[in-house]
């Protein structure tokens, strides 16, 4: 059975993470890891909490985690995963990740972004292993709704992932 790690960094959306860990297939084994900031946004916009724990079994590479998402991830915590630094959970299972050479997806969110952003991110994207998908959504799948913009992102950052969906219309 495949290990999905879902961490969610303190940037606003931080429900979409957990749409995103609650829509994990249950063929796979998931894991979800909040930073304190999240669970900060999270208690403003959703009211949702749980603890981080250095020593949890995402932070070393013999788990084996197969696919690691970071959904939101705030530029705080792309700049540490660019330059190594490993100072929290998350920020560790995405260098575990790297080191590992397992699928990172990162959904950076924040806009615009700055040089320095693009730089971390292009830093990054040239990693075979790790994936820069930030919340973009399409408009062909026509939303009407939140939920349906949502839909779109948790079934493209699957399709990145090789997790089977059928959670928006697909081009035609």
């Amino acid at each position: 059975m495949k290990k999905v790690l879902i961490c969610v960094s303190g940037a606003s959306g931080a429900s979409l993470g957990i749409k995103l860990y609650n829509l994990i297939p249950s063929k796979y084994e998931r894991y979800l890891i909040l930073s304190e900031h999240a669970k900060t946004v999270l208690e403003k916009e959703e009211g949702f909490f749980l603890n981080d724990d250095i020593a949890a079994p995402p932070a070393s590479g013999s788990f084996g985690i197969d696919i690691t998402f970071i959904v939101p991830c705030s530029m705080n915590t792309l700049a540490k995963i660019s330059v190594g630094i490993a100072d929290n959970l998350i920020t560790r299972a995405a260098s575990v990740a790297i080191k590992e050479k397992k699928k990172l997806i990162i959904a950076p969110r924040e806009m615009p972004f700055s040089e320095t952003y693009l730089e971390h991110m292009l830093k990054l994207s040239r990693f075979q292993n790790v994936i820069i998908a930030p919340p973009v959504f399409g408009y062909y799948n026509k939303p009407e709704k939140i939920e349906d913009i949502e839909m779109f992102l948790i079934g493209k950052w699957f399709d990145l992932a090789g997790i089977e969906n059928e959670l928006f219309k697909r081009w035609k």
